[in-house]
């Protein structure tokens, strides 16, 4: 069995990642969405995972079918998504609670770069496609990921053929003050970037981690206690 252990409540404040001392397999973390603008106490994205992998290629990470998250919701408990389009980057948000359903999935950051990249499978185990997002290069503590997401993605089916998602989101979010226009052509370019290591189908496209399958030892991660 694969020795499972928790990483340790932060001692120093957050690093780029990328760098030593890097997580041992079946370290459980917590990977933290917030806001650019975030402050202690505003509603905040938490994933509880599992590391796979973490070197100076980047942090490759789980996160189980049943895990329970936490996510940042209208103030009158609706999904984000259920907002109004005209107020969704300014209607105000609490902190929501939920479980992770359907199929597990595997998160892969490569380092340094402002985007990670999550594989999908099906019930029955088949490839199901990947799914690019944009956020923030990745800054890490003892036991956290931290980055912000940048509203655009890019959508990447089983066979490769893959396009960009969220552009009117990207838009609406710039109207309503949430990024600037230079910020939103700056995610466009990173967008393209991605474009291009799909066309090449380079890393971390090429590894080989539709095949993965995580440990049957690892427990379910929680949140954090506080």
């Amino acid at each position: 069995m694969t020795r499972t252990t928790i990483a340790r409540m932060p001692e120093q404040p957050p690093r780029p990642s990328g760098g030593p001392p890097y997580w041992a397999p079946g370290t459980r973390i917590w990977w933290r969405y917030r806001r650019e603008t975030w402050t202690p106490g505003e509603p905040e994205t938490i994933n509880p995972m599992t590391v796979v992998r973490d070197d100076a290629d980047g942090l490759v990470a789980w996160l189980a079918e049943g895990t329970p998250v936490a996510n940042a919701v209208l103030a009158d408990g609706r999904a984000i998504r259920q907002a109004d389009p005209g107020t969704m980057f300014t209607a105000p948000r609490a902190q929501g609670y939920g479980t992770w359903r359907g199929t597990g999935i595997l998160r892969v950051a490569p380092t340094g770069r402002p985007w990670s990249v999550w594989v999908f499978w099906t019930d029955d185990g088949d490839l199901d496609g990947w799914y690019v997002n944009l956020e923030a290069p990745h800054r890490r503590d003892d036991c956290n990921v931290y980055t912000s997401d940048r509203v655009l993605d890019v959508d990447v089916a089983a066979d490769g053929k893959h396009r960009r998602k969220d552009e009117d989101e990207l838009l609406e979010a710039v109207r309503q003050g949430r990024f600037t226009a230079e910020q939103a052509a700056e995610f466009e370019a990173d967008a393209a970037e991605v474009e291009r290591v799909l066309d090449a189908w380079g890393p971390p496209f090429c590894d080989g981690w539709e095949r993965f399958a995580p440990d049957p030892s690892w427990p379910v991660p929680q949140l954090p206690p506080h």
